[in-house]
């Protein structure tokens, strides 16, 4: 599959990144399934109850609805995320939306949580052999009424098929949906979830995913909110709504949220932060412009015990999962360090 995108990435360069996306998924679709490859036992990772192969996922947006879960984890993620689910269908925001920074590495987004509603990933989820970790990210109707009880209907709808669930509140791409972050709204969102899922047949791990976007007293917050609930777990972060004086691309201007290369040393730092707050109560995950090995060790240095990516397979294609995993294991076989001793050893520093 390496050698195939080396060849299908210059035509999906003459693609718009939306239709290229659709494009991809089309593919994955059809192709033969494989097995997920043998992995290094050093990246084992145990995290929210659950046992990781290695700490490299594949972040939500990638699978919306839930259509490759399968095919992404024969690549050899650890874990797989699907999503944002809302309850019912819709659009999203007009098109265009997607857009690539070739010259920055990077990827401005301003979907708006465009899917096809829970029904029709449940049924696909609802199918597979449940081999390997796939969490459910969910998120609120951009009309909803009450936008608690669609994120409650979501963790009552998947609790039978999702590995985890992922509150997402982050989006910059909902209007509104970042206020789910301020501490009353989101302490009742989280209350009624929690409620939801210990009513569930089975005990889902519940992680929140984060803006990197907060300030520190509003992180604080977060954080107080998140321990005080005992929540299992958060994901740090979203995708962010400042643009880097660095950045080259003239699409730097479009609106939405900026993912990739440039997003690494702003999410790494409210990582380590939040790192530092958690005092160890519950596991992190860290995304943000990981492209590399080292990247992926940077995330775990600053407090992240698995971590995520998305937009660096726009540029780098599936094998670099492969290339990460690898250059993760040579680290630690060097150095004769378990992994879980790196976690947060850098924190401090950022």
């Amino acid at each position: 599959m390496t050698d195939a995108f080396a060849i299908a990435s210059p035509l999906l360069r003459l693609l718009d990144a939306e239709t290229a996306h659709h494009a991809t998924i089309a593919a994955l679709k059809v192709l033969p399934r494989r097995a997920p490859p043998a992995n290094d036992p050093r990246l084992a990772v145990r995290a929210f109850g659950l046992d990781f192969p290695n700490p490299i996922g594949l972040a939500a947006g990638f699978d919306k609805n839930a259509e490759v879960a399968d095919a992404m984890l024969g690549f050899g993620f650890g874990f797989v995320e699907v999503g944002t689910l809302t309850p019912r269908a819709q659009l999203g925001n007009p098109r265009p939306r997607a857009f690539r920074l070739l010259d920055d590495r990077a990827v401005i987004n301003r979907y708006g949580f465009n899917n096809e509603g829970h029904a029709p990933a449940l049924t696909r989820l609802s199918k597979r052999a449940r081999r390997g970790i796939v969490g459910v990210n969910i998120g609120a109707n951009k009309d909803a009424g009450d936008r608690v009880a669609d994120y409650v209907a979501g963790v009552s709808a998947f609790a039978d098929v999702a590995s985890y669930f992922t509150i997402n509140v982050s989006s910059p791409n909902t209007p509104g949906l970042r206020d789910l972050q301020e501490p009353e709204a989101l302490s009742e969102l989280l209350a009624r979830v929690i409620e939801a899922r210990d009513a569930a047949p089975v005990r889902r791990p519940l992680l929140l995913k984060i803006a990197p976007d907060l300030t520190l007293t509003q992180l604080d917050a977060i954080v107080r909110v998140a321990r005080d609930q005992r929540i299992d777990g958060m994901i740090v972060s979203n995708t962010t709504i400042s643009r880097p004086l660095t950045l080259r691309s003239p699409l730097a201007k479009e609106s939405g949220g900026l993912s990739g290369a440039p997003l690494f040393d702003l999410s790494t730092r409210m990582l380590a932060q939040t790192f530092l707050r958690v005092e160890g109560q519950f596991p992190l995950i860290g995304v943000g412009g990981v492209d590399s090995a080292d990247a992926a060790l940077a995330k775990i240095d600053a407090g992240a015990t698995l971590v995520q990516l998305y937009s660096a397979l726009v540029y780098e294609g599936p094998g670099l999962v492969t290339r990460i995993k690898r250059g993760l294991a040579e680290t630690l076989a060097r150095d004769g360090e378990a992994l879980a001793a790196r976690i947060g050893k850098r924190a401090k520093s950022f």
